[in-house]
């Protein structure tokens, strides 16, 4: 079936990507970026001014944790941006053999603390000069962020501090009021005083980050939300490689209070594959960015669809929650 509008698909440019060095005075950190682009003649960007879209990483991951997502955006006219978090860059944030439990509290705190300026440097850095060797144009009025766990959590803080950002994806974010053991304990305010369309993408067996603690940050969300639920699904369903990462993840032994976390992990045979939450994470991401930023009416009329089916019909198992429960439809 050929149908108007499917963010399933790749679009139809060639992806460019460029590895740059942000450096901020300010904090005297200097931060590895990657660039994904849409690519015209010689690797080039393809002409105009193109929606932007910052994408921030899980706590342990980097800049390049989410490329099936980045690169399938970038296919569809946005530049996609990401850094490697203060925590990776700064060596005052590293962690330390034999710290104390202060010393690990206060580098916890670093690392929250960092968060947000980290994407409001970088959002500086790349709307003041672009690229410049890939000739990128930028469009300031259309900047969103995307976020996986420890980085869904810093896409919910940003728009608070950052009115550039005028939409969110919040993929398994952290947050909720009551974190597992062993779950950085960062909260939200949800202050952000206007209307930022946010969607929130979780994971049904997700391990560290369950998903009652999702559905409060969905509920608590004073914006325009929607929130889907991929079955079968843990918290390492978001990123690149899921198969090996989870299972690297179930084999190795965690210390402290996230000791736990691993025990509890089912195995990936039982749960859905990469391939299927791949799909799901591209194609709600676009489909949301596309009526958020770029208003698109092919994309309102997805949302307005039957999305059960249009899971279905791709071998995806997933349901919408509603803003006051969780239901199918």
């Amino acid at each position: 079936m050929i149908r108007a509008y499917d963010p399933f698909v790749r679009g139809r440019f060639p992806v460019g990507v460029r590895t740059i060095e942000a450096h901020d005075t300010a904090r005297e950190r200097v931060f590895p970026c990657e660039v994904w682009y849409p690519a015209g003649a010689r690797a080039m960007a393809a002409p105009g001014a193109h929606p932007l879209i910052v994408f921030s990483h899980h706590s342990g991951g980097n800049r390049r944790a989410a490329t099936y997502l980045c690169t399938h955006l970038a296919s569809h006219g946005y530049v996609v941006a990401a850094l490697d978090h203060s925590e990776i860059v700064a060596p005052e944030l590293a962690r330390r053999e034999g710290e104390t439990e202060a010393q690990r509290t206060a580098r916890i705190d670093g690392w929250v603390a960092s968060r947000v300026p980290d994407v409001r440097f970088l959002l500086d850095h790349l709307l003041a000069s672009g690229v410049s060797d890939a000739g990128l144009g930028l469009d300031p009025t259309r900047v969103g962020i995307v976020g996986h766990s420890f980085g869904g959590w810093t896409a919910l803080a940003a728009p608070e501090v950052e009115p550039r950002i005028g939409a969110v994806v919040a993929l398994a974010p952290g947050g909720s009021s009551r974190p597992m053991p062993g779950i950085i304990p960062a909260g939200l305010s949800f202050a952000w005083g206007r209307d930022v369309p946010t969607l929130y993408l979780a994971a049904e067996d997700d391990t560290p980050i369950p998903l009652a603690g999702v559905v409060e940050l969905f509920e608590r969300t004073p914006a325009t939300r929607r929130m889907v639920v991929l079955r079968r699904a843990d918290h390492l369903h978001f990123i690149d490689d899921v198969e090996q990462a989870h299972e690297a993840v179930r084999a190795t032994p965690f210390s402290g209070e996230a000791a736990w976390i691993p025990k509890q992990m089912r195995p990936i045979a039982e749960l859905c594959s990469g391939e299927q939450s791949h799909l799901f994470v591209r194609g709600l991401t676009l489909a949301h960015l596309d009526v958020s930023l770029r208003e698109r009416e092919e994309a309102r009329c997805f949302w307005l669809g039957d999305l059960g089916a249009e899971l279905r019909e791709r071998g995806v198992d997933g349901f919408v929650a509603s803003p006051d429960k969780q239901e199918v439809t």
